[in-house]
């Protein structure tokens, strides 16, 4: 049995926030501790994200692949992108749950935002894209169209 006299190993508990992040240029220069000229690191993790001030943002779009996933904690829900983006004060969030393909991630976003850009609120945005590319003959597998997804609200 140990006494209060003794030294008890330290755990470091990493915040699930700086696991999920987005790397822009040079980003792999960060990561070795190389700042840019601006002084950032070229990485912008979910922690971060929580620092920004996005009140009146409608829609913040993370069109790359995996920007849906997060690390579910037990009474805290889904620590993520999206959840940092909205807590920032993004109104919708639009995100992926998995790799998707570069082409068709083109076509979908651009008509996804000429919609959106039309004055449709995001969620029927999105809705009418996935419908287009769900009878689309090149594009019809839910591959293509069924892992973005919308959270928060319009």
């Amino acid at each position: 049995m140990r006494g209060f006299d003794q030294a008890v190993p330290f755990t470091k508990i990493e915040n699930p926030l700086t696991r999920s992040g987005l790397a822009f240029v040079n980003a792999n220069l960060g990561v070795k501790g190389n700042k840019q000229p601006d002084g950032t690191d070229g990485i912008l993790t979910a922690l971060e994200v929580l620092n920004l001030n996005l009140a009146g943002t409608d829609l913040v779009t993370l069109s790359a692949c995996d920007t849906g996933k997060g690390e579910v904690k037990i009474g805290e829900g889904v620590f993520s992108l999206n959840r940092a983006f909205q807590e920032a004060g993004a109104k919708a969030v639009l995100s992926t749950l998995w790799t998707v393909d570069d082409q068709a991630t083109g076509e979908f976003m651009q008509k996804f935002y000429a919609q959106f850009l039309e004055g449709k609120p995001a969620q029927v945005a999105i809705q009418e894209t996935q419908n287009e590319f769900m009878h689309d003959k090149d594009y019809s597998n839910p591959y293509y169209w069924a892992g973005f997804v919308m959270t928060g609200k319009d």
